[in-house]
């Protein structure tokens, strides 16, 4: 079993920055990567960045690329995502998920076998 936990979310004046952060504890050993996922209210929950465990090798959805940085620290088993140039629009909840195997396709909800709990980002205007 894995767990993952989230934290770091909060309230941000747009222009502003957070960091997220993500530790992943239990059977993490076998897993490829991780991911950043987010969702607004009323919207269906949509990709941010993922990172592989091996390598580093990064991947991020358009509408944060330059301005969100996922990096990971492979001795504490955690995940950051550095958010910097926050605007409005990205307020929601944030998860991180966790990846047993593969790289590819890693925008998609489907290809991550756990997630956490979820950490609330504000960004007001």
């Amino acid at each position: 079993q894995v767990q993952l936990v989230e934290s770091g979310g909060g309230l941000v004046q747009a222009g502003g920055s957070l960091r997220l952060s993500c530790a992943a504890s239990g059977r993490t050993f076998s897993s490829s990567a991780m991911g950043w996922f987010r969702q607004a209210p009323g919207k269906e929950r949509e990709f941010v960045a993922t990172i592989r465990w091996s390598g580093g090798s990064t991947y991020y959805a358009d509408s944060v690329k330059g301005r969100f940085t996922i990096s990971r620290d492979n001795a504490k088993n955690t995940v950051y995502l550095q958010m910097n140039s926050l605007k409005p629009e990205d307020t929601a909840v944030y998860y991180c998920a966790l990846r047993i195997s593969g790289w590819g396709n890693g925008a998609l909800v489907s290809r991550y076998d756990y997630w956490g709990q979820g950490t609330q980002v504000t960004v007001s205007s």
